[in-house]
Formats: structure tokens, sequence, C-alpha cells
């Protein structure tokens, strides 16, 4: 059930990736929450354009960002990255960011597949300075290096699924930037420390639905934000409509939506 009988906001999810089961995972979603933001990523055989058309019929209720994941850019493939560009372009006056975007290493074991991910995300930094965006940052064993990109551009950032160090999480808050927090703080202590050191005021909240479950077994879904904003709240001894009030917030400021 929503919290004290407040719904909430998914800040980040992949609801396309429910495929056939879109229709019920928004259904779903309506009963506990008032906004999912989608970040449509090319990914995969998740082609922007497709995962589009499926989630435009609940736009209002998912709010769109368009990016393009590094673990895609890591190829290299410049003909795609134009076809997304393209795309982006055609949709900018329906998003609400550029994203996700950014550097994974991880995933990127070579030296030419970390240098095709810092080109492509420098790429779409450039595209959100022209098109006057904010941008969602997916960094992995790079965040600092995803940082200083985007500090040298001046954009606004919102770090997802931060699972980063403490004093980057820090400097990242201290400039302006938010950072995501998600599912994941329930059973990553990672997430954990992030959470105790940032103040509510830095952070969103968020699922990465169908990824980061906080039940074992089982996809995420976007209401399962709820586990995140009382794990969140327990750490922070405070109510829980507090944080969802507050991350809430944070999340219509940043992206520029309003619900009224």
């Amino acid at each position: 059930m929503a919290l004290g009988g407040q719904k909430m906001i998914d800040a980040h999810a992949h609801v396309e990736m429910f495929k056939k089961n879109v229709p019920l995972i928004v259904e779903e979603s309506k009963k506990e929450l008032k906004a999912i933001v989608d970040s449509i990523t090319e990914y995969r055989k998740f082609r922007v354009w497709k995962s589009w058309e499926l989630l435009e019929p609940y736009f209002g209720f998912i709010f769109p960002t368009l990016g393009f994941a590094p673990n895609e850019a890591k190829r290299g493939n410049w003909e795609r990255v134009k076809k997304v560009e393209e795309f982006i372009w055609a949709k900018k006056d329906e998003i609400v960011a550029i994203g996700e975007i950014g550097l994974d290493y991880y995933y990127a074991g070579t030296e030419k597949e970390r240098e095709n991910q810092k080109a492509i995300f420098d790429h779409f930094l450039t595209l959100a300075e022209d098109l006057n965006l904010p941008v969602v940052i997916h960094a992995r064993d790079a965040e600092r290096e995803a940082f200083e990109m985007v500090q040298r551009k001046g954009l606004v950032a919102y770090f997802h699924s931060y699972s980063g160090d403490v004093e980057t999480a820090k400097e990242i808050v201290e400039n302006s930037h938010l950072v995501g927090i998600n599912t994941g703080v329930t059973f990553i202590p990672e997430v954990e420390t992030v959470a105790k050191v940032l103040d509510i005021e830095n952070i969103l909240v968020e699922t990465d639905a169908p990824y980061m479950s906080p039940f074992k077994g089982e996809k995420n879904k976007p209401t399962y934000v709820r586990v995140a904003v009382e794990k969140i709240a327990a750490i922070k001894g405070v109510g829980v409509e507090e944080v969802e009030s507050v991350t809430d917030k944070n999340t219509l400021m940043f992206f520029g939506i309003d619900l009224r």
C-alpha cells in the first residue's frame, strides 16, 4: 500500500522491459504511485523508438527520458548513436532529461571499450547542453570520471542507482547534483552507507525496475520504491512520510514535472 495513504514517485525505472506485461505493471503502479520517470535507453535489443511506442499511451503518468546506455556505448556503434540522437531531437519537447548515459567500467573491460564509452558519453552530454536538459547518469566503477565530465559541461545531473564511494557522493551533492538511492539499499552495504551520509534533500528514490529487486527471485517493480523509502526512513530515524515528501519534491523539481 502507498505510504500513509500518500502516493509516491519512482524516479527511475524501465517499464518497457516488462514487454507484454507493461499494461499490467502500469495498472498496478497507478494504485500506489503518482508518477514514474522512465529512462528509455538504447540498450541491446531495446531500441528507443520501440520502447517509446510501447510506453507512449501512459505518458502523463510515465515521464520519459531518452538516452544511450554505456554498456551499449562500449561497442562504439556511431551509426546507432546518430539514430538515437535524431530520435531525441524529434522528441525533445516531450522528454524530461537526457539519459541514462554514462560510464560503466565494470562491464567495459578493455581500454577500447572505455574510450568508446567516454566518447559517446561526451557526445550525449553535449546534446543535453544543446537542448538545455538535465542528465541522468549511469556510473559504475567510474563515478569520479563521470562526475568530472558532467562538471566540465556545466550540466545538472542525477547520478542514478549510485553505489560509489562516499567522498564522491558528497562532492556530487555539494555541486548541486542529486544522487539516486535504489531498492538495493536493503541489501547492498555501499548503497546503505551513502544513504546514511547524504541528506534527504540531496537524494531521489528509485527502483531501477526490473533490476535491483529487494525480493529474491522476483523482478523489481516500480511499486517497490516504498521498500527503499521505508529503509531510508529507518536509516535516518525519520518518518516514512517525510522521506516520501522530500524525495518526491526533489524528483519533480529536478525533472521539471508538474503533476497538477
